[in-house]
């Protein structure tokens, strides 16, 4: 090596961000490796690469001892003595033991070094941007799909979408640009592992936060949101500021603002439901589409009675339980609901 390759390191320090001495350390400690395995040496050696002029020395080092035991690590004071009176026992004894032809070596041990480094640099900077990206939404383009998992391109790496996270009845094909929430990254031997999710309720408020500027702002806050991926979700917001409307900040201009969140969700229904203080008028808000008649609730154990008239009963339970189950999710309170026939039938 020479000077042109300490020049390499710098314009690579330059364009990567990698110290140079980072590069050169990384390469002394491979060449001690690749000096042992190539000349079949026990003994303990020190690799130097001079930092101006990129040539590279290989010095064999040995402990100075009274009593000699192992020749390749160990030196006898008295043979110490004999290179350099001052030399005393525990010293460590060194001398070039550079190898004619270790420059091709050398060489060939920088390229996989350097090469190495980079991808473990560039897989740095990956992981640190995703890092700082966790619970945020993400959008890119479906690469492939493999075993039930679709990959997604988000240009410096790969998204992992995984079975259990993909919205039911959703289909993906290549090319598709879908936005998705990024659940947790990973460091892995190959790099960043970046797992996304389309079911979780984070993608929900995510989307809320790009299209409501409200929102995005902090004047309107979501307090909860309660989702059944694919089908339907509630959201809970409140403003902050008495002259904004929270439910119709989230609606948007003749609903586009939602609308645009429901076909990014391809047709999954979402209910704004306007929160309160009052866990009754937010419970009977809560049960959206649904109108309610009366609701009591306990305090102590966070359970509801909610009466609704007759023709609502099966809007208010929704199909198989869910507007019911959703609501109870949404407020955190236990809600029994009753039609008025039969309230009247109990009493």
């Amino acid at each position: 090596m020479n000077v042109e390759f300490i020049e390499a390191l710098e314009q690579i320090q330059k364009d990567k961000g990698i110290s140079k001495e980072i590069l050169i350390d990384a390469l002394e400690a491979a060449l001690i490796s690749s000096y042992k395995r190539n000349f079949g040496s026990a003994q303990n050696v020190r690799v130097e690469i001079n930092r101006d002029t990129g040539e590279v020395h290989v010095y064999s080092q040995k402990k100075v001892v009274e009593n000699l035991e192992d020749e390749l690590l160990e030196l006898s004071l008295d043979e110490a003595k004999g290179i350099d009176r001052n030399y005393e026992v525990d010293d460590i004894v060194e001398r070039e033991v550079t190898p004619r032809n270790f420059g091709r070596i050398a060489a060939q041990t920088a390229k996989q070094v350097v090469v190495q480094r980079i991808r473990e640099a560039e897989r740095g900077v990956v992981y640190e941007e995703y890092i700082n990206r966790e619970s945020d939404i993400i959008t890119g383009s479906v690469a492939r799909l493999a075993k039930g998992i679709v990959y997604i391109n988000l240009g410096k790496t790969e998204a992992i979408l995984g079975p259990t996270e993909q919205m039911p009845g959703e289909e993906y094909k290549h090319g598709d640009r879908i936005k998705s929430y990024i659940v947790e990254v990973k460091k892995t031997p190959k790099g960043p592992q970046v797992l996304v999710s389309r079911t979780h309720p984070g993608l929900i408020k995510r989307l809320f936060e790009l299209e409501v500027p409200e929102i995005h702002d902090g004047i309107v806050e979501v307090k909860s949101i309660s989702r059944e991926a694919g089908s339907r979700t509630k959201i809970a917001v409140e403003s902050k500021d008495p002259n904004v409307d929270p439910v119709g900040s989230c609606v948007g201009p003749k609903g586009a603002r939602v609308q645009a969140i429901v076909d990014e969700l391809r047709g999954e229904k979402i209910d704004i439901i306007k929160y309160s203080e009052d866990p009754s008028v937010f419970i009977a808000s809560s049960l959206s589409p649904a109108k309610v008649v009366s609701t009591e609730v306990n305090i102590d154990n966070k359970t509801a009675k909610v009466v609704v008239p007759d023709y609502q009963l099966s809007l208010a339970i929704g199909k198989e339980g869910q507007n019911a189950r959703l609501a109870a999710k949404l407020t955190g309170w236990k809600i029994d609901i009753k039609s008025e026939s039969q309230v009247k039938s109990d009493n």
